[in-house]
Parts: C-alpha cells; sequence; structure tokens
C-alpha cells in the first residue's frame, strides 16, 4: 500500500478518553491515560486511534458540545499533552484520527453567544435562526434526536434557533459561506498540529432545509431507526429536510480538498439518514469527497447471516468508487458482545468470532475501546446515570453509559481495575473486573490474545487488506464469502451460531486452508464442518 492510502484494511481503535485510563486521579481519563497506555494499543495491532472529542466543553453531550475548537478541556489535559501523544503514537508508527464535530456547536461557544445577542451583530446569521408562526409556535416540525423540538426559543433576538441535538447544542447556519469558512480554517488547525485524519461526527447534519419545510409523517411500520429507538418521537418523521442536503456535497469537496494540502490524511464520515448506505456512497464517490464513510448499519440489533450479507452487498453495489469502514460498535450503541449475545451471555467464542469476521469485510474497521476483551454492556443504576439521553428515555431506552464504563486494566481486587485510584465518573462493571486486561494477558486461551494473534496474522494477508468482496448464498447461521486480488482468492466461512453446523463444500477448490487457533472448522470430503462461533479460511 502506498502512504496515501494507508487507511485502505486499516484497523482503527477508538478511543473513549473519558473511560480510557486516569492519570491524574481526578475519576475522569485524560490524555495523559492515552500516552501511558500507547504500548498496549501497539499490541493490538492497530494502524490508528481515533480519540473521542476532547475539546473545551461544557460537558453536556460529553465532548460533543464544543466551546473552543482550538484548545483542550482541562478534564483531559492541555495541547503540550497532545503533542506528547501524537509523537508518541508516530514513533510507533500508529496514526492517530481526532473527532470534529462540526455541524453545531455548544451554546457557550463564543460565536453563539455573540449570534444571540440581536439580529444585526457580526454573527447574527452564523447559526440557523428563524421567526416564529403567527401563533407563538416553532417554524417548523422538525424534531430533536435527543427527544423533543428541534428549535428553541431566544428572547434576546426574538427568534427560534436550530438544534438537532441537545437544546446546548445550536446547528451552524452553513449557508453562510463565512461559516464555513471558519469550520475549515479550525480543521487546519489540528492538520498543523499534525494529526492523521478526522473522524467528522453527523457530517450529513450540516445543511438544513433553506426553505425550513416540515418533514414528513413515517407510518408506523416504518419507525426504525439507526442510532435512536423507536418509541422516541424522532422515529415518527422521514428526516428529509433537517438533514443531508444537497448543498452538502459541496462541503465534502471543500474537506477534501484541505486534506489534499496534507498528505496522507484521511476522512471518516459518520452517515445516519434515511438511507445511510445511498449517502456512504455518494459522499465518497469521485476521489473528491470524504475518503470513508460509516453508518449505524451493523450498529444494531439485526444479527443474522441474511442482514449482514444484504447490509454490506447493498453498500458495495452502491459504493463503486469510495472505501467503506464498518463498525459492530461505538459509543452510541450497546457493545457487541451483549447485543448479539445468545439469550444476554457473553460468549468468548463469539467474540473471537466477531472480532474476524469485522476484520475480514471489505474495508477498514472500527473497534471499540474494550471490544477486544469481549466487554459487555455494563449495567449502570438510574442514580449513576450520566448520559441526558438515557435519563430522558429511561427506563425504555437506557441511554449509553452502558458502553461508556472505564476500561479495566488491573487484577479484579484492584481499585476500579486499575482506571483510577478514586471513584470514577461511571462505576467499573463488576462483570468487566474478571475480564480485565491483565487476567486476559495471563490467559493463553483468551479473548484479547485470539485479537492479538488473529490481528497479527490479518497483516499478512493482503487479500483481506485491500481485496474485492463476494458474497455466497448460504443458509442461516453461516455467513461466507470470497475476498479476491488479483490472482490471489480467499473463501471466508463463519459460523454465527452456538450450535455446529455443517455445509456441502467441494473440497476441489480449496488449496490451502488455515486452521487459526480458537476458530474450529473441519473440511473433510467435501463437507466443512463448523463448531460453535467458528471461523474458516481457505486458499482457493
Amino acid at each position: 500500500m502506498t502512504k496515501k492510502q494507508w487507511y485502505k484494511g486499516a484497523v482503527i481503535y477508538q478511543v473513549y478518553p473519558r473511560s480510557f485510563q486516569d492519570s491524574n486521579n481526578d475519576g475522569i481519563g485524560d490524555l495523559k491515560g492515552i500516552i501511558n497506555r500507547i504500548d498496549y494499543i501497539k499490541s493490538l495491532g492497530v494502524d490508528a486511534i481515533w480519540i473521542s472529542p476532547f475539546f473545551k466543553s461544557p460537558m453536556k453531550d460529553f465532548g460533543y458540545d464544543i466551546s473552543d475548537y482550538r484548545d483542550i478541556d482541562p478534564l483531559f489535559g492541555d495541547l503540550n499533552d497532545f503533542d506528547e501523544l501524537i509523537s508518541q503514537a508516530h514513533d510507533r508508527n500508529i496514526k492517530i484520527i481526532i473527532d470534529q464535530v462540526l455541524s453545531h456547536t455548544s451554546d457557550q461557544h463564543q460565536w453563539f453567544t455573540d449570534s444571540r445577542e440581536n439580529q444585526n451583530n457580526d454573527k447574527a446569521d452564523w447559526y440557523v435562526w428563524a421567526e416564529a408562526k403567527d401563533d407563538g409556535t416553532a417554524p417548523n416540525n422538525w424534531l430533536s434526536i435527543f427527544g423533543g423540538g428541534a428549535w428553541q426559543w431566544e428572547p434576546r433576538r426574538g427568534q427560534y434557533y436550530l438544534h438537532n441535538f441537545l437544546t446546548e447544542q445550536p446547528d451552524l447556519n452553513f449557508h453562510n459561506p463565512d461559516v464555513r469558512q471558519a469550520v475549515l480554517d479550525n480543521v487546519e488547525f489540528w492538520l498543523k498540529k499534525g494529526v492523521d485524519g478526522f473522524r467528522l461526527d453527523a457530517i450529513n447534519f450540516c445543511y438544513h432545509d433553506a426553505q425550513l419545510r416540515d418533514n414528513p409523517a413515517k407510518p408506523k411500520d416504518k419507525r426504525q431507526g439507526r442510532g435512536f429507538s423507536e418509541d422516541n418521537p424522532y422515529a415518527f418523521q422521514y428526516h428529509y429536510y433537517n438533514n443531508t442536503q444537497p448543498e452538502n456535497i459541496e462541503f465534502m469537496q471543500d474537506i477534501r480538498t484541505l486534506l489534499n494540502k496534507y498528505p496522507g490524511t484521511v476522512s471518516l464520515g459518520e452517515i445516519s439518514s434515511e438511507d445511510s448506505l445511498a449517502t456512504m456512497a455518494q459522499y465518497t464517490q469521485g476521489g473528491d469527497k470524504l475518503h470513508m464513510g460509516y453508518s449505524f448499519e451493523l450498529l444494531t440489533n439485526d444479527y443474522s447471516s441474511e442482514y449482514i450479507r444484504t447490509t454490506v452487498q447493498t453498500l458495495e453495489q452502491r459504493m463503486t468508487e469510495g472505501w467503506p469502514c464498518w463498525a459492530f460498535s461505538n459509543h452510541d450503541v450497546e457493545r457487541v458482545a451483549s447485543r448479539w449475545s445468545e439469550n444476554g451471555e457473553i460468549n468468548p467464542q463469539q467474540c473471537k468470532m466477531l472480532t474476524a469476521l469485522l476484520a475480514s469485510l471489505r474495508g477498514s474497521v472500527c473497534m471499540y475501546q474494550g471490544e477486544e476483551l469481549g466487554l459487555g454492556e455494563a449495567s449502570v443504576a438510574f442514580e449513576d446515570l450520566q448520559d441526558p439521553y438515557g435519563i430522558t428515555f429511561w427506563p425504555n431506552f437506557k441511554g449509553r453509559d452502558g458502553c461508556r464504563t472505564p476500561m479495566p486494566w488491573e487484577q479484579a481486587d484492584s481499585p476500579h481495575a486499575g482506571f483510577s485510584d478514586v471513584k470514577p465518573w461511571l462505576p467499573v462493571d463488576d462483570a468487566h473486573k474478571q475480564q480485565s486486561v491483565a487476567v486476559q494477558t495471563n490467559d493463553s486461551n483468551s479473548i484479547l490474545n485470539a485479537y492479538r494473534e488473529f490481528m497479527a496474522w490479518r497483516k499478512s494477508q493482503t487479500v483481506l487488506l485491500e481485496g474485492d468482496i463476494e458474497f455466497i448464498e448460504t443458509p442461516e447461521p453461516v455467513l461466507a464469502f470470497y475476498r479476491t486480488l488479483g490472482p490471489q482468492k480467499m473463501l471466508c466461512i463463519f459460523n454465527l451460531s452456538s450450535q455446529q453446523t455443517s455445509i456441502d463444500m467441494p473440497t476441489s477448490i480449496v488449496k490451502e486452508y488455515n486452521e487459526l487457533s480458537h476458530h474450529s472448522a473441519k473440511l473433510s470430503q467435501d463437507t466443512l464442518t463448523l463448531e460453535p462461533f467458528a471461523c474458516f479460511y481457505a486458499k482457493c
């Protein structure tokens, strides 16, 4: 791979800094904590670290409400710490990708405090402001993903402002070219600091419909979303006008033009739209927009070979030029070890299989911290909740705290599993203490050691890093596909269930197959027998 394409087939390890490692005993993880654990990250064989927001913020949405895009919140350290992190990572040949939250700011950002004062200041049209209807109600029917209407009255101006997320997260007006340029200038600040790329949060939310047209209602049988529950009123609408507008394409091109000035840097867009796969393809085609896109399409409760195959095939048919990135877990959804488990029980063999499956799809991979340990969703009592999303929708939806609890590092009897010496911002789950890094490092059969073994093997298989993908129709619970690159061809087969299963497969197509440890499959007399959650890789 050329340097410009390092991201193709890369494994990107997501660090949620609040919960990774506390270095100064305030109960909150920080940048120095990441530095202190950088050798652990290196041991995983990953190519890059994606760090969730660490910028100055009032923390209403835990960093996704930014009040200063060019500085670091004291909770996480300072710019010197960030420089040291960049240096330490690059010394280990690890890239650094950071979040950029461009569609909205905190209501404490100076731009907004200026904008809300009156209707004729220098920042007056930097946010989405609109007049009330004649009866005083909101300009239209748009809803916030965090519950309730997406418009908030501001008495200083006598107008409403738009917030697609929390009330404290006002949306910027990207129809204003000065806003676009100021946002790009903030992005370039971090490029000059030496980052290798950006994960662009909710990137299809930058533009809104300038006519402020109402969103149409969505029939009850269609109310399924990605990243929000069906009982959230947000699911009751088709979101045709509050995001994913045609004008956003030009902004994607502006981002790419900027990144092209810094060779080797990449963009990864988070996309959640009415047809996320189509938007992913659109935002990555032509070589002049985003390098990669990812969505919530595999961050769902749907777990079947048919669903995974159909999802990936659909994207492959649409994304003829771009490059996908897949994830099974992140900081916004229930951890995959629980979400796709049988009867809520964490199965180590399934965790090992899911790592192999994710890293065998065509594209790059985002792995969320703790996924390499097989951590399940933590149980967080209502009185310990921090996530405003969960507090609002409790108990039907318990929010995102269950996937954000601290990483368990040391032996189970260590204070807070080695994350901190003081009570952390969220409690360490008791079950996680038994799955800590220290515990699993000393177990040759652990999920962690299987992860390291698989990632080391994968690096030697160019066909898995760069090859095309072609699915084979197989009955449930088997998922099978070929990966091809020039003359190289590899067959990949996975048993998604806890039951032994067999499929017919002519031995003549197999030249050589790898029985990776922890993934038991046997080929005999044209029959492939797959043990529960087995993986099978064969050169053809």
